[in-house]
């Protein structure tokens, strides 16, 4: 019978020459990779998340941090005419407004500048290109980020990005699964890229359905997986009602859902209101959360802050908080505080009850 052969465990090593090995493999590291390379989680401070504002208090508020993460890769999907390329003009116009450079890759060929300057962007100092392919479009973005000079960078929507074997094929030819492997080079080589130099990239897509589900939702986005494995968040925005001002509609109610979120709890709801012609209405956004968070007191149709009437009826205090910014801003820092979204101190504005608020009828009844 042979002698069994002992074999010794490498883990048997004393634990002063395992640290010993383990400097030497990091100092080589460092020099072969450049400092940094790796290191140990507790050496670094733990930075606060850099946010870009969406436009939409309540959305920013849903996912967690503010707003969409820099750095990372964003997706916005959902069905047509819900508010998807709205959202991402928005977080466009506030990169711009920060001093920041913005891009746009114009797959659709339906930028309207118009539009997109109401909604505040700078269509003069945005970079926008309108690509034949979507081998053409996904090489100007990884051009674009490796710059290092973008800050965000939008490409609307996935679905266009037509492949060039297709755009130079005949109608009718079959190309299967080009478009997710054309997807899946191009994240492979840019998400690294967006992290180092700090850019935001929000893919744009349209939602399919997939034949023969019986059980569950039919839905899918195009462009096959990896995008929804790439991307740090995940945004699902509807239009769930439209907004009348008597009877001529003016805009619609939409709900977004965080279906996908690395940078905090995910599967968080808002809702805000998109006007037409204007985009989102901040100004109620911030007046519903207000609210909600009883910055602002509401008692019946009438709005009060601090005593002070704003106005009757939601639409009326949205065009006189409109008119006012500072005090807008001032409700919005209170209510940012109270959300937990900015540290501050906040004021003691649970301690008055409900029934002891201003009621605007009281006023009005004292006067005759």
């Amino acid at each position: 019978m042979a002698a069994k052969t002992r074999m010794q465990s490498v883990g048997q090593v004393p634990a002063e020459g395992r640290e010993k090995a383990l400097e030497a493999v990091l100092a080589q590291i460092d020099k072969n990779y450049g400092k940094g390379s790796v290191m140990r989680l507790g050496d670094r401070e733990a930075s606060k998340v850099e946010t870009i504002s969406t436009g939409a208090l309540a959305l920013d508020a849903a996912l967690g941090i503010g707003g969409l993460p820099r750095g990372r890769v964003v997706e916005i999907y959902g069905p047509e005419s819900s508010g998807k390329t709205t959202v991402a003009l928005h977080a466009v116009a506030n990169v711009q407004k920060a001093g920041g450079i913005a891009a746009f890759i114009d797959a659709e060929h339906a930028l309207d500048p118009v539009y997109a300057a109401k909604l505040g962007v700078d269509t003069d100092a945005l970079l926008v290109s309108q690509p034949d392919t979507g081998e053409q479009a996904l090489e100007i973005m990884d051009m674009l980020v490796g710059s290092g000079s973008i800050d965000i960078i939008v490409v609307d929507s996935v679905a266009a990005l037509v492949p060039r074997a297709e755009i130079e094929g005949e109608m009718g030819d079959s190309h299967v699964g080009l478009q997710a492997r054309l997807m899946s080079q191009a994240l492979r080589k840019i998400t690294g890229r967006l992290s180092a130099t700090n850019t935001t990239a929000i893919f744009i897509n349209q939602l399919r359905e997939k034949i023969g589900v019986f059980f569950g939702s039919p839905e899918t986005t195009t462009g096959g997986k990896a995008l929804k494995f790439y991307a740090s968040v995940r945004i699902d925005i509807r239009r769930i009602e439209t907004l009348k001002d008597g009877a001529n509609p003016i805009g619609n109610r939409t709900r977004a859902k965080v279906v996908k979120n690395k940078m905090a709890p995910p599967f968080k709801q808002a809702e805000f209101d998109i006007l037409y012609g204007e985009g989102i209405s901040v100004e109620g956004g911030i007046l519903d959360l207000a609210v909600e968070h009883n910055v602002v007191k509401k008692s019946g149709a009438w709005f009060t802050y601090e005593g002070d009437q704003l106005g009757q009826g939601k639409e009326n205090v949205r065009r006189f908080l409109k008119d006012n910014p500072e005090l807008t801003e001032e409700i919005k820092y209170k209510t940012m505080v109270k959300l937990g979204i900015i540290e501050g101190e906040e004021e003691e504005l649970d301690e008055v009850e409900p029934s002891t608020s201003v009621d605007p009828l009281d006023d009005i009844s004292e006067n005759f």
